[in-house]
């Protein structure tokens, strides 16, 4: 899991009616960040801080929620938090935390008037801790789902996961919420695992990529955002630029596990965390960090629970 890594703790805040949710990944000290962005369809805050260029050259975590645009605020409550305890860039008597995030479309599985807030954004970060991370239909994978070539009424529950990998010593570990709008495949086997369905009673998976390929339209119901969005982080010491590279190659992991990725409606995002001193090769780092993302998005589809208009993996 992410918190195999030292010095990151995780916590969730969530809407079991509303379905939709927040998740909190925060770093013990300041950490290194870069962030690879795929797909047309991105909802992001808080690039500006992981620019080369930027005065500041660390954050303090990274937010991610249901919501779309709205569930934004969720970081104000995070921010709110950290300030409490004093983390976060000191300038002058104010400290000013630093915290992206990327938020992902759940408006229409719940009920869309109900998004994440600055209350939730609280809650998340004073419930965050480095024990076994929560998986499936919990925090920011609360709302998410996958397959919908077809709409929501042939689609089936998304959700969120985790997992780690090592290399050279150093411990990669991801945290990813999959609400894709193709199919996720075991990494392994390659097998449809969950996705669009035959029908929307059906318990049959299609293959949405070959749909596609053979003339299939994703239609109105993509408009929206869809997004799998996700954290990578590792005790290797690493510069924004090489975080960047690691996030560019943990995207490798989306292409094993969803199929197909990075659509003209997905804001696939992925944000690397370095919170550590040791010196590792960033290619295999960034190779590590795509084994985990993928094993992440496998056990978040796995770990969903189904809904009644919403079935998840393990129905099928």
């Amino acid at each position: 899991m992410i918190t195999d890594v030292p010095g990151i703790t995780v916590g969730h805040a969530t809407d079991a009616a509303a379905l939709t949710g927040v998740t909190v990944v925060l770093t013990a000290g300041p950490a290194t960040c870069g962030v690879e962005l795929r797909g047309g369809a991105n909802d992001v805050v808080g690039l500006d801080y992981l620019d080369p260029r930027h005065l500041v050259p660390t954050v303090n975590g990274v937010v991610l929620g249901g919501g779309s645009r709205f569930g934004e605020e969720a970081i104000a409550g995070v921010m709110r938090w950290l300030e409490e305890r004093g983390v976060g860039f000191a300038a002058g008597s104010a400290v000013v935390p630093h915290v992206p995030g990327a938020f992902l479309f759940d408006l229409t599985v719940g009920d869309g008037r109900v998004r994440p807030t600055r209350e939730m954004g609280y809650t998340a970060a004073a419930r965050a801790t480095s024990g076994p991370v929560p998986e499936g239909s919990v925090g920011v994978g609360t709302g998410a789902s996958v397959g919908k070539l077809h709409g929501i009424e042939r689609a089936m529950r998304g959700g969120l996961g985790s997992a780690s990998a090592r290399v050279d010593g150093v411990v990669v570990g991801a945290l990813v919420a999959v609400n894709a709008v193709g199919d996720v495949r075991d990494p392994d086997s390659g097998a449809l695992v969950a996705g669009t369905r035959d029908a929307p009673g059906g318990r049959r998976l299609i293959d949405t990529a070959r749909a596609l390929m053979a003339g299939g339209a994703l239609g109105r119901f993509a408009a929206p955002e869809h997004s799998t969005i996700g954290v990578v982080a590792t005790n290797a010491r690493l510069t924004r630029a090489e975080a960047a590279k690691v996030a560019a190659l943990g995207m490798l992991g989306f292409a094993r596990a969803l199929a197909p990725p990075h659509t003209a409606f997905d804001g696939d995002t992925l944000f690397a965390l370095s919170v550590g001193d040791l010196s590792a090769d960033v290619t295999r780092v960034g190779l590590a960090a795509a084994e985990a993302v993928a094993r992440a998005i496998y056990r978040g589809v796995r770990a969903a629970t189904s809904l009644p208009h919403l079935p998840a993996a393990c129905d099928l």
